[in-house]
């Protein structure tokens, strides 16, 4: 005996066909958005797939002489990709100046809120009657990110940062990219958005990780940073090119040990745009009498011109980029 067709088995088969087209298109838009989230910036900025794409970057140039040394032979050298530069400390005017004579070095500003040394220190540009929760007992920057976080707002952290930007500009220098010496941008949400919210307003790439890998992301939050669905959404609705990862040179016990530790750090990093920090400076009295790490950086001022380094990045096939270059593609997508 046939069934009869009622309206309300037709409306019945429109439903169920709706609910099929419906769930159909979500699955591709999760399919889509799950595709989006694997094509790794460094494929997005046009380099070759799959491959590992590397900015060597020197921390703490302008810190003392021996760090501007250490820098400036590697940068002639093109030896290192990038480098930033400290403008609260001693030596940050004549490594602005050097920056400015060699405009095609890709040189940015290491936004400085602490001062770790116990007997070379440094202060606020602005005058610390406006920055006062980023001012120590002692007239200087407090020694940790946790002094911050604990006693200053993220209103005086974004005075403070872009007095240190200004300072370079007045000076006749455009900063190439901007970072955060010892992650203290990071250290509290409200501070990275005051970071993000200035590299936009400048135009001025950060050094802002790509929180939506969650291997990424899970990793600074075991080392202590506050990432968490804020932070994250924070990051990703940053405008400008972000980085896959970000990793700092290993320490060793001797030279030949760190060079071995660097070469298991790359071999283990997966494809995609990584910045590597270190912290290079010539042996120096001076150094000797700021840190009890001298040694470490004395040996990363000569890695990176050690000849079994070199043969190394290229039986890797590392690529090797900058701000400057990032910057570049990421214009010609925007076109």
């Amino acid at each position: 005996m046939k069934q009869s067709i009622t309206t309300s088995n037709v409306l019945r088969l429109i439903a169920i066909f709706s609910l099929v087209i419906f769930a159909s298109s979500c699955n591709q838009k999760q399919e889509k958005s799950k595709q989006e989230q694997e094509v790794s910036w460094a494929e997005k900025l046009g380099y070759p797939s799959g491959k590992k794409v590397l900015i060597l970057h020197a921390d703490d140039a302008g810190m003392c002489a021996e760090a501007n040394i250490a820098t400036i032979q590697y940068l002639e050298n093109d030896q290192i990709q990038s480098a930033a530069v400290m403008t609260p400390c001693l030596n940050a005017e004549e490594f602005i100046q050097w920056a400015i004579d060699h405009p095609d070095s890709d040189v940015g500003i290491h936004l400085t809120l602490t001062s770790e040394w116990k007997t070379y220190r440094w202060s606020s540009i602005t005058s610390p009657d406006q920055v006062p929760g980023l001012i120590d007992p002692d007239g200087m920057f407090w020694p940790e990110v946790y002094d911050v976080v604990k006693h200053a707002s993220a209103e005086e952290v974004e005075i403070e940062i872009r007095a240190q930007i200004d300072l370079a500009i007045s000076m006749g220098y455009q900063p190439d990219h901007l970072d955060t010496h010892m992650g203290t941008l990071y250290g509290h949400p409200t501070y990275l958005e005051a970071f993000i919210n200035v590299a936009e307003e400048y135009g001025i790439p950060a050094n802002i990780i790509d929180l939506s890998d969650s291997l990424v992301a899970n990793r600074f939050k075991q080392e202590g940073y506050p990432i968490d669905d804020n932070v994250i959404g924070l990051v990703g609705r940053y405008s400008l090119p972000k980085l896959d990862n970000f990793t700092s040179v290993p320490k060793g016990d001797t030279y030949e040990e760190i060079i071995e530790n660097f070469k298991a750090l790359v071999k283990s990093l997966p494809s995609g745009l990584t910045e590597i920090i270190f912290h290079p400076s010539v042996q120096g009295e001076q150094l000797k009498s700021i840190t009890g790490s001298w040694q470490q950086r004395v040996w990363e001022a000569e890695m990176f011109s050690d000849p079994s380094l070199i043969s190394f990045f290229k039986d890797e096939e590392i690529i090797f980029t900058n701000w400057k270059e990032i910057m570049l593609r990421y214009n010609k997508i925007e076109e």
